[in-house]
């Protein structure tokens, strides 16, 4: 795989005697090497102290920037098969709000990225991070901008009816699908002008959405009811368009869950989906363009009932969480070859939920229920090994990946504790371990209905500090680059759902 980057920011403006920062993430197999250049020249011959390279070559920072240090920095990637490059630029001038590169940077809308958008009680909140304020409050009084209806309607009589909300997807940065069970429709909110642009009628109690990128879709599991009696699944095509998109109706009955490989970096398409019924054991293959059926990949040798998956590009390896039975022993995972469609057999005597990081190098699997969290490593062969078995004190409620600032091609993961206020951080690769305490209590109430984790911990994307976790009337936000809490912004009630925006 030659290489594919990304730069981060690819324009930004600064005021001289201020310290400036350019990041480049590379990916590829073999791994690629980064190099910088400025204006053409090679930086490495111009090292200093004003002038570093930091996560081995993978951050370009500049201590105190001159007016000399304008430029085009570009960041090359090489591999032994190929070799991929991007600039990011940087004007130093007197006020920087006045530079041409910022005023093409608001008027393109770039300047409403950068933010976690969470949907609580009292209707949507958009935060920043850097400040901890909320730049912008969404009230449930507020109308949807096609259709005029409230977004979210009181009943009659009931002036305190909070909003419900369930999953929420990011559409290339532009809207934001957000599923309202209780009201059986998906609204979807405008990030450029942050509103709620319209809504969505589908089928009886919508509980999860997924964005397949590969297509331009969003696949909608409706319940139906509470008991999941009557599950169905549909589909919104061209999502980034924000208007005029069809619903249509899958032919499939009995979904308990479905799954759609992540894209990447290297695999940025993406053919095929899964999807699977808590009481057959199997998995069924789907053609995402087509939505029908491909084949069924039979689980009955292993007795697994399928309850979640994971996948990794390096290998190509699907990982099958099975179903908890009444057995005092939790059934080991599955791995099933993407190539072949084949079950290669149990994942040794892994359990859990399985996670793959975003660069499909490392799976993490947690339970609630588990004081287990086993970290795996993929390696560029496509050979899984067991890293190490971490012993905590209880069960993992969710996690989320950050890269490593220290480190290029390294990741920690963040992962909150089942029954306790705390974020356990752990490098992945060298397993060090670090624990911020005390936070207050989760949310409860009608928002677990819906069916996820009971503390959910969100980040911030591919160039992400900054983590999101709420609490029962509050949130909390942590930098990750220095492991410390960041702020409290208090007065969110049940912030359950958080998608992140950002700019790249």
């Amino acid at each position: 795989m030659p290489p594919v980057i990304r730069v981060y920011p690819e324009t930004q403006a600064q005021e001289p005697g201020v310290a400036a920062s350019l990041r480049c993430h590379a990916e590829g197999i073999p791994m690629p090497r980064i190099t910088w250049l400025k204006n053409g020249m090679d930086v490495s011959t111009q090292m200093s102290k004003q002038l570093s390279l930091l996560a081995n070559g993978s951050e370009l920072h500049i201590g105190s920037v001159r007016y000399e240090d304008t430029g085009a920095y570009t960041c090359i990637a090489k591999n032994e098969v190929g070799v991929d490059e991007d600039i990011s630029s940087l004007f130093i001038e007197d006020s920087a709000r006045k530079t041409l590169a910022n005023i093409l940077w608001r008027e393109e809308g770039l300047s409403v990225g950068n933010m976690f958008y969470v949907f609580s009680d009292d209707g949507i909140v958009i935060l920043h991070p850097v400040d901890c304020e909320i730049q912008r409050h969404l009230k449930p009084t507020e109308k949807i901008f096609t259709s005029y209806e409230e977004i979210c309607p009181q009943e009659e009589g009931d002036a305190t009816q909070p909003c419900q909300w369930a999953s929420a997807v990011n559409v290339r940065h532009r809207y934001i699908y957000v599923a309202q069970p209780a009201l059986s429709r998906v609204l979807v909110v405008d990030v450029q002008a942050q509103k709620v642009l319209q809504s969505i009628g589908v089928d009886p109690l919508p509980a999860k959405l997924s964005y397949d990128k590969s297509h331009d879709q969003v696949w909608v599991l409706s319940w139906g009811d509470v008991y999941k009696s009557q599950p169905s699944l549909q589909v919104i095509t061209e999502a980034s368009t924000g208007q005029g998109q069809h619903l249509i109706r899958t032919p499939f009955t009995g979904v308990d869950d479905f799954f759609i490989p992540p894209t990447n970096l290297i695999i940025n398409h993406n053919r095929f989906g899964f999807i699977f019924n808590k009481s057959v054991p199997a998995v069924h293959k789907v053609d995402l363009e087509t939505l029908m059926p491909l084949k069924t990949i039979g689980l009955q040798r292993h007795r697994c009932l399928p309850q979640a998956l994971a996948h990794t590009h390096l290998g190509g390896y699907f990982f099958v969480q099975c179903r908890q039975d009444r057995a005092p022993a939790a059934a080991p995972q599955l791995l099933i070859d993407s190539v072949t469609d084949s079950v290669v057999g149990p994942n040794g005597d892994v359990t859990g939920t399985p996670h793959t990081s975003p660069d499909g190098r490392f799976v993490v699997s947690t339970a609630a229920t588990s004081p287990q969290l086993h970290v795996q490593e993929v390696t560029l062969q496509g050979e899984i090994r067991t890293l190490y078995d971490l012993k905590i004190s209880q069960g993992i409620s969710d996690v989320a990946f950050q890269r490593s600032f220290t480190h290029s091609n390294q990741y920690y993961v963040y992962a909150t504790l089942e029954t306790e206020p705390d974020l356990l951080f752990l490098e992945l690769s060298t397993g060090s371990t670090g624990v911020l305490k005390n936070f207050k209590e989760p949310p409860l109430g009608p928002a677990q209905s819906w069916g996820g984790p009971r503390r959910i911990v969100r980040d911030s994307g591919l160039f992400g500090q900054y983590l999101l976790m709420p609490a029962r009337e509050s949130l909390f936000l942590i930098n990750g680059r220095q492991h410390t809490l960041q702020c409290e912004v208090s007065g969110v009630k049940r912030g359950t759902t958080v998608v992140w925006v950002g700019e790249v």
